[in-house]
């Protein structure tokens, strides 16, 4: 299996939508491709509460993706974590960028970014359909 990987700042909300709603689809139309997600900077969501965004659970639940009971709280990426990805999709570039410079400098050039806001400019609703939106056309695109 191929992998995609997802970034945003803390991997709570945005890139863990799309983490689980790529898996969702992809596996649905038998893509041989998953996804998997990573934090670019964990210690900047000191109010994420639990393991995922309410918003992220609620945005899921409409589009028909459930969640196992026992789901994992956010994991910072790693080097390894750019080594084993195929296609590797940072959700916001005008706040993701800047992390990828300071703290994966040699990584800068091979990162997609799209252009997903958080919490504090998007509403949730927006940012979540955009999110979708994207792995449509990702899906559409790696199913050629």
């Amino acid at each position: 299996m191929k992998t995609v990987l997802f970034l945003c700042t803390g991997n709570y909300y945005r890139s863990r939508f799309a983490e689980y709603l790529f898996n969702k689809i992809a596996s649905k139309q038998g893509l041989s491709w998953v996804s998997d997600s990573r934090g670019l900077a964990l210690e900047r969501g000191v109010y994420n509460i639990g393991a995922i965004s309410k918003y992220a659970i609620a945005g899921l639940a409409e589009r028909g993706v459930s969640l196992d009971l026992d789901i994992r709280y956010p994991i910072a990426v790693t080097e390894s974590d750019f080594v084993t990805a195929i296609r590797i999709i940072a959700l916001d570039e005008r706040e993701h960028h800047p992390l990828m410079i300071e703290r994966f400098p040699k990584w800068v050039d091979n990162i997609e970014y799209w252009q997903i806001h958080d919490v504090d400019k998007t509403a949730p609703e927006e940012a979540l359909q955009k999110i979708a939106d994207n792995i449509q056309e990702l899906i559409g695109e790696l199913g050629k």
